[in-house]
């Protein structure tokens, strides 16, 4: 399995999620792309297999990813302060890929019906559906 994780800013979500990973799925393979050099630098060394950085990796990355990681805000052009391109977000949005997103409200969207939780508790519950998406492939 192939997980592609995406984060900007200073890569403090992404580095969490690779953490949260290393340590429940030791043996998939994760690629982390960051938005900025800063946020892939933090995934890399939370545990990510390879790094890369920029619109052009993010493209070039959701093409070959099983599942795609971030923060809801990767769906939305000029989300993150602007760090998330057009490009970037037609990208994420038009993958075959699963897409498993952190609902992090800094991006001007709203999902009713979400119920408020701390970051550590949705990295939790994303590492449980990531493990369960695992078995089901696998049988």
């Amino acid at each position: 399995m192939n997980i592609l994780v995406i984060d900007g800013m200073g890569g403090g979500l992404g580095k969490s999620v690779v953490e949260s990973l290393r340590e429940h799925l030791p043996d998939v393979h994760i690629t982390a792309v960051g938005t900025n050099s800063l946020a892939t630098s933090a995934m890399l060394k939370a545990g990510a297999d390879v790094g890369a950085t920029g619109e052009n990796a993010v493209v070039y990355n959701t093409k070959q990813a099983d599942v795609i990681i971030g923060a809801m805000g990767i769906l939305l052009a000029n989300a993150m302060y602007g760090e998330i391109s057009p490009k970037m977000a037609l990208a994420i949005g038009e993958s075959t890929a699963q897409k498993m997103l952190i609902p992090i409200g800094k991006c001007s969207l709203t999902i009713v019906g979400l119920t408020q939780k701390p970051l550590a508790a949705y990295i939790d519950e994303l590492a449980q559906k990531l493990i369960l998406t695992k078995d089901e492939k696998s049988v």
